[in-house]
């Protein structure tokens, strides 16, 4: 698989990859996350347009998984990390933080944030794999404590949800 941002005629298929990505998610008992509509064409256009929207392509030059990040508070944090279950399991989304991270010590940002499930195997416990750590309550930047009340506000905390991060 081959890192590289993402093309604006790719966007489409970014959102069949959220889809798919996100249909494991029934089989946990979690079908309003798998039923959860992919981003809008127009806020993937930002993080494109922001050069924060990367894509792992396959040897069709084909994207199978993609990233989305912005800055928070010194941080670039992981809006959202998918990756289709045929190319799962092959260190794709690795590779895509490993993107994600080099372009944060670019920029000078001091670590990778993210939210994410507590519960979902290929969550919280994945992530803690790769080096990330829950973040205390007390430990949350105002950026972090907005994403986390929007996500509330969403309903995702339905679930157990923690932020984690990884410093660079």
């Amino acid at each position: 698989m081959r890192i590289r941002l993402a093309t604006r005629a790719e966007l489409p298929a970014l959102q069949d990859i959220e889809r798919a990505a996100g249909a494991p998610f029934r089989e946990l008992g979690m079908p309003e996350i798998a039923d959860h509509e992919p981003p809008a064409l127009d806020a993937l256009e930002r993080y494109r347009r922001a050069g924060r929207c990367w894509v792992a392509a396959d040897e069709r030059d084909l994207p199978a998984a993609y990233l989305l990040a912005e800055p928070v508070d010194g941080a670039l944090h992981i809006e959202q990390v998918s990756v289709h279950p045929r190319a799962a399991r092959r260190g794709v989304g690795r590779a895509l933080l490993g993107q994600a991270a080099d372009r944060a010590r670019e920029e000078g940002l001091t670590a990778l944030t993210l939210t994410t499930f507590t519960e979902v195997p290929w969550n919280a416990p994945y992530y803690a794999r790769l080096g990330f750590r829950p973040l205390p309550e007390a430990d949350l930047t105002p950026g972090l404590r907005a994403i986390r009340a929007t996500e509330t506000a969403h309903g995702l905390d339905r679930w157990p949800r923690v932020c984690m991060r990884a410093p660079l």
